[in-house]
């Protein structure tokens, strides 16, 4: 029975391939227009206003988490599961219900953010001046619950070639707007900006959810309820997950912004920004197509397991050269991205890329937990892992600095790592593959033995280690990544290529 669920080794390698490579270019092309806006805000406002653009998105993260109430996240499930029965009156009510309540939880905190706009104010810059600021972004928080729904509907169907024509075209529309604002208005239109980049989202989402579901099923007041009540009680673990997890980088930027300014706030988010960038197309690829995947096999727990070592070994393949080299080329791609203003956070950016790295490990194992339902375990691990990560940012940008939260990040993946491990060997039986076990071994080594070359090295030094290491990591996944597919998917000269240089 078991053995007819699973698919040819060689399809699911590529399909978890096609899938992450569709995400990646609508990343890659994000990317770009990223460099174009970066540098452009980065010239314009310098590192007070980076800052800035950074407070203000923590705050409508957190808005957002709280007024969403998780509705986006447990949407993707019940989409997903009502789309694995092939019903169409059930993916049509479940769909009604979903657009219905994220606009209803758009309105109201949008209003709640108003409403709060001076307390808010205080308590992220000590006063009042930015209140107004605060007050707009509540049309911000509105259409991002709207288009969080919206997109949960296109998920949940697994449509993954409109997700990726969504990104670019939320991505193209926020640079093109955002810049000429700050040109003519500077730091006045960073909030008026957000808004506008958020109002973007509205449009693409609606226009390619609205094709899935073109029939509205008359609903009782009773079948509504059951569709709300199923979305909103998955939906407080996701509300709570989002909550603590944007809670915990408000409260970092809070901490940095204490300790260093504005500008130290400013180089934080520039480091942030730049390393999760190469490793969030492979991150979104994984929310994206193979979260609804797990769902719809998360009762087997060997399938479940299968597919984790399968996505993990994949994401390992494709994040650990790039992480390398962001490691290794880290004053190059700060100066790329942004300017010489911004060489201080350099240190950051490298604790911030062997934190990914363990990321890259934790978190399909992460997805078996979210899969399951098991709201309680859920809860109380992304609870724990906000305490650990505001604790030791507090501790340790006490006493290094700016760098200290960067030094948070990556000690919260060590523990989360191995907790989350502990936690899914449990619940499943889940096991690392050999080859994940291989990857594994030569990834995070590799990526400690560059950081540690900068660190003790001349930089000369150490930009040759960290160019072997790109180098040598680079050809071992390509090595690996042509094995995992079937033969006919590998161009020849690609394949004959790899075999003559191994």
């Amino acid at each position: 029975m078991t053995m007819r669920m699973i698919p040819p080794r060689g399809q699911t390698y590529t399909q978890i391939l096609k899938s992450t490579m569709l995400m990646g270019g609508s990343s890659l092309v994000n990317v770009a227009l990223s460099i174009i806006r970066n540098k452009a805000l980065a010239v314009l406002l310098g590192p007070e206003g980076v800052g800035l653009i950074g407070l203000y998105g923590s705050i409508i993260d957190m808005a957002q988490a709280i007024a969403g109430l998780g509705v986006s996240g447990s949407g993707v499930r019940q989409i997903a599961e009502a789309a694995g029965t092939s019903d169409a009156e059930r993916i049509a009510r479940s769909a009604t219900a979903l657009r219905r309540i994220s606009m209803v939880l758009g309105l109201l905190g949008a209003l709640l953010l108003a409403a709060l706009a001076f307390p808010v104010s205080n308590f992220t810059f000590g006063d009042y001046r930015r209140v107004g600021g605060i007050a707009l972004l509540s049309l911000a928080v509105f259409f991002r619950v709207v288009s969080a729904g919206q997109t949960a509907l296109i998920q949940g169907m697994r449509n993954i070639g409109s997700l990726a024509l969504i990104n670019v075209l939320s991505g193209l529309f926020g640079t093109v707007v955002s810049i000429p604002l700050i040109y003519l208005f500077g730091a006045q239109a960073i909030a008026p900006s957000l808004v506008v980049i958020a109002a973007a989202s509205i449009l693409p989402t609606w226009w390619y959810s609205r094709k899935i579901c073109t029939d509205r099923p008359p609903m009782s007041a009773r079948q509504f309820g059951q569709e709300a009540t199923a979305l909103l009680r998955l939906g407080f673990a996701f509300m709570a997950s989002g909550l603590l997890t944007f809670g915990a980088a408000y409260a970092i930027r809070i901490i940095v912004l204490k300790d260093g300014g504005v500008a130290a706030a400013g180089l934080y988010q520039a480091a942030w920004a730049l390393g999760g960038l190469y490793a969030g197309f492979i991150l979104q690829a994984m929310s994206t197509d193979f979260y609804p995947r797990l769902t719809a096999t998360a009762d087997n727990n060997a399938e479940c397991n299968r597919l984790v070592n399968e996505q993990a070994e994949i994401s390992l393949l494709l994040a650990g050269p790039g992480l390398l080299a962001t490691l290794t080329l880290a004053p190059l791609v700060m100066s790329l991205f942004y300017s010489a203003e911004f060489h201080g956070a350099v240190e950051l950016l490298r604790w911030i890329c062997l934190g990914m790295m363990l990321r890259i490990v934790a978190w399909p194992m992460g997805f078996i937990v979210v899969a399951k339902g098991a709201q309680t375990i859920f809860f109380w691990t992304e609870v724990a892992a906000t305490a650990v990560h505001v604790g030791l940012a507090w501790l340790f940008v006490s006493k290094f600095g700016t760098p200290g939260a960067g030094m948070a990040f990556f000690g919260l993946y060590v523990w989360h790592s191995i907790l989350i491990y502990v936690i899914v060997r449990r619940f499943t039986g889940f096991r690392w593959s050999a080859a994940n076990r291989r990857h594994v071994l030569l990834f995070l080594p590799a990526s400690g033995l560059v950081f540690s070359a900068f660190l003790i090295l001349p930089p000369w030094s150490a930009m040759i280690i960290g160019s072997i290491a790109v180098a040598v990591s680079g050809l071992y996944s390509l090595r690996m990544l042509v094995d995992l597919l079937p033969p006919e998917s590998v161009p020849a000269v690609v394949r004959g290529w790899i075999t003559k240089s191994a």
